[in-house]
């Protein structure tokens, strides 16, 4: 789909992500775009400088000699800032403020899945509406650093029955769009909410929320990391299972490859797909984007993708967490939980230290 975006675009790209691998993936897609710039087509490069710390000078300057304009955002050690926690962490590619794709995947081999390996699981969508236009003006706020992406509302956008529309969390920008829409779409639902989320670790208003909507009656359902790539969050995760089976909460775990995904639906009409992790460094800390979907027949579609990726999934129940909990594990998972809660405190809350007056980031 992203080569497919890259291959029609006419006039600009802008390509942002968390993670771009020199791999197989990483290399496809850049000469993708190198033959884009050659057409004449104006390409633009935002990598975050932490997740994508691996790409080589040479692999870089390959880019800007075809013509590529690139950047890295946030450099670990600069003389402007020093701020951990806000990282560029959403995944978007936009052509032509025309079509875009939004989601939690980067660009990297472990998203594609090879013969011997499932892909990780998670989840993107193509946009083909308006909204396409606000994103385009935020990568280019971000690449430029002008600042216009505070005057973007977070509206919605009509693409025929659907509604559609972009938010956003930049707590530096007093942007929390996609944390608040999760909150309100949860505080609303009557019947059914469905998550999918790597890296399960939802603060106390998030957790409160949840809990609420239990308490209500409304049916919840957690698709969660049975492996993943941070194996300690994963522990921390676990321990927050008995506080949620005790609300009645249905917890599943997928264990056929990591869960990458950030996606839920809520009363079959509500849905959201994107960057953001049900967690304070998403909703405090990194760069996310997501978008909203108002739209019965789309979330019948992801429903029942989440329906079939529950079928390959185990059930965490009461009796299979006592079998399988030894007091050994209580103690590490505790362990993990508090590890990882102080952890993500302090890549947030970091002090935003302004060296210079020039803001960098």
């Amino acid at each position: 789909m992203m080569k497919e975006i890259i291959e029609n675009a006419r006039e600009e790209i802008h390509l942002q992500t968390y993670i771009f691998e020199n791999d197989e993936t990483g290399n496809d897609i850049a000469n993708c775009l190198k033959e884009a710039a050659h057409r004449n087509v104006k390409v633009y490069i935002l990598l975050d400088a932490y997740g994508s710390s691996s790409l080589t000078d040479n692999f870089t300057k390959d880019l800007q000699q075809n013509g590529i304009f690139f950047r890295f955002f946030s450099p670990l050690f600069s003389f402007n800032n020093f701020y951990l926690g806000r990282r560029m962490h959403h995944k978007v590619i936009v052509a032509d403020a025309k079509i875009a794709m939004i989601g939690g995947i980067n660009i990297a081999n472990k998203y594609r899945g090879k013969e011997s390996d499932e892909p990780w699981l998670d989840y993107a969508i193509k946009l083909d509406c308006p909204a396409a236009q606000d994103l385009q003006k935020l990568c280019l706020d971000y690449f430029f650093k002008d600042g216009s992406s505070k005057k973007i509302k977070p509206v919605l956008h009509s693409a025929g029955k659907t509604l559609v529309g972009i938010r956003q969390n930049d707590w530096l920008k007093n942007k929390t769009e996609v944390c608040d829409a999760y909150i309100n779409s949860i505080n609303q639902a009557k019947n059914e909410i469905v998550i999918v989320s790597s890296y399960f670790l939802p603060g106390r208003r998030l957790n409160n929320t949840i809990i609420g909507a239990c308490k209500r009656k409304v049916k919840v359902t957690l698709i969660l990391a049975g492996i993943s790539d941070v194996p300690l969050i994963r522990n921390a995760t676990s321990y927050l299972y008995s506080l949620f089976l005790k609300q009645n909460v249905l917890i599943y775990e997928w264990n056929k490859s990591v869960v990458h995904g950030k996606a839920a639906v809520v009363d079959n009409k509500w849905s959201t797909i994107g960057s953001f992790n049900l967690n304070d460094l998403s909703c405090y800390g990194s760069i996310e984007m997501n978008v909203e979907i108002h739209s019965q027949d789309f979330a019948e579609i992801l429903l029942k993708d989440f329906e079939d990726i529950i079928e390959k999934c185990n059930q965490i129940t009461n009796t299979k967490l006592k079998n399988r909990i030894t007091t050994l594990n209580k103690l590490k998972n505790w362990l993990a939980y508090h590890i990882v809660r102080t952890a993500l405190h302090i890549l947030t809350f970091l002090p935003h230290i302004k060296l210079l007056e020039k803001q960098h980031f």
